[in-house]
């Protein structure tokens, strides 16, 4: 009793002074400093929602309650995963639409990077089913609705993250599809830019991605995730406007979406037909202001709290590992002021 005193002293002290610190890895996306472990991924029911934690040289993940924050599952994996941010808005993917898988990835620390490697887990029990190790940068996209299908984004430059292709990955073979997923209107065109928002659309088959476009238009990549094809969608009358704010919005009932610069809808997409109207909103600076948003400092805090844990030797955890994340889950409840939060009447696993 005494020594799991002193260790609770320990990590509420370690969270205390650590909340605020800004990641110290970052998620697969191309630029440093994003990473959304500690925010997660909702499943689309909204009744939990999946997060992973850095506990030194493994990773905590874990299936928490939206409504109330308790731990309904947890394991600890061997390496260090994290779930993937695909925008630089800090939208979070990795969840099959139905709840089956989920894909982590491992947090990079350089661009670019020699290897990639992304872990499959089974999403109810958060066993790995399969380990994607694969030579070259890359970053995690989409994920088809059954799970079967997962889509990178492969880097082409070392020197420009702006040049890629969208690459789909076959889980059960192991393999790549032979050719990159392209609009077959433009087989010739080059897509360049950086992921501004993320939205899904409602049955989790269209993934819609608004880019920069690297100077050029930015446009609006509607990846079908079951079909395996694509759709790149210009906004011309965007071209040279502030673009730091602009977010996306699906709109199910109306079967479009919206474009928005804050709270004023500046673009609308017809997602039936792909035309595009609206208004400009040139009254904007003219300029682009990438500011990548530091969303994971409860998992770089979290990272930092649990780093003096020794290396596991198996996927599964101990109970060791379920009193730890009660200890965890108690310093995020006196040191997060209720921000971020992960409580309850414990945690439970099925280790």
């Amino acid at each position: 009793m005494g020594r799991m005193r002193i260790r609770t002293a320990v990590v509420l002290t370690a969270f205390a002074s650590l909340a605020a610190a800004p990641a110290a890895a970052a998620d697969g996306l191309p630029v440093l400093g994003i990473d959304v472990g500690g925010v997660g991924v909702v499943a689309p029911a909204a009744s939990a929602r999946y997060v992973t934690l850095a506990a030194g040289a493994n990773t905590v993940v874990a299936r928490v309650a939206t409504t109330g924050g308790m731990v309904l599952r947890s394991r600890v994996l061997k390496g260090t995963f994290t779930i993937p941010a695909v925008a630089y808005d800090g939208s979070a993917s990795g969840l099959s639409h139905d709840g089956k898988t989920l894909v982590l990835i491992e947090p990079r620390r350089s661009f670019p990077r020699l290897r990639t490697r992304l872990l499959v887990l089974d999403a109810s029990s958060l066993s790995a089913t399969r380990l994607i190790d694969l030579k070259g940068d890359f970053s995690f996209d989409a994920i088809s609705p059954l799970g079967s299908w997962v889509y990178l984004i492969q880097y082409l430059s070392p020197t420009d993250p702006t040049r890629y292709l969208v690459r789909a990955f076959d889980v059960r073979s192991g393999r790549f599809a032979p050719a990159p997923v392209i609009d077959p209107r433009a087989p010739r065109e080059k897509m360049r830019g950086n992921p501004l928002s993320r939205v899904m659309s409602t049955d989790g088959r269209w993934a819609y991605t608004l880019y920069d476009g690297a100077g050029s238009a930015p446009f609006v990549h509607a990846l079908d995730t079951s079909t395996r094809s694509a759709r790149c969608i210009d906004l011309d009358a965007l071209a040279g406007t502030d673009l730091s704010r602009l977010t996306l919005r699906f709109d199910e009932h109306a079967q479009r979406l919206d474009v928005d610069r804050g709270r004023a809808r500046v673009q609308v997409v017809d997602l039936r037909t792909f035309e595009v109207s609206g208004d400009s909103g040139r009254t904007a600076a003219p300029y682009v202001r990438l500011a990548a948003l530091a969303l994971g400092s409860i998992a770089a805090a979290m990272g930092a709290v649990l780093f003096w844990r020794r290396r596991r030797r198996s996927f599964g955890p101990t109970r060791g590992d379920v009193a730890e994340l009660a200890v965890v889950r108690q310093a995020f409840a006196h040191g997060s002021g209720g921000a971020a939060r992960i409580d309850g009447a414990g945690a439970r696993s099925d280790g």
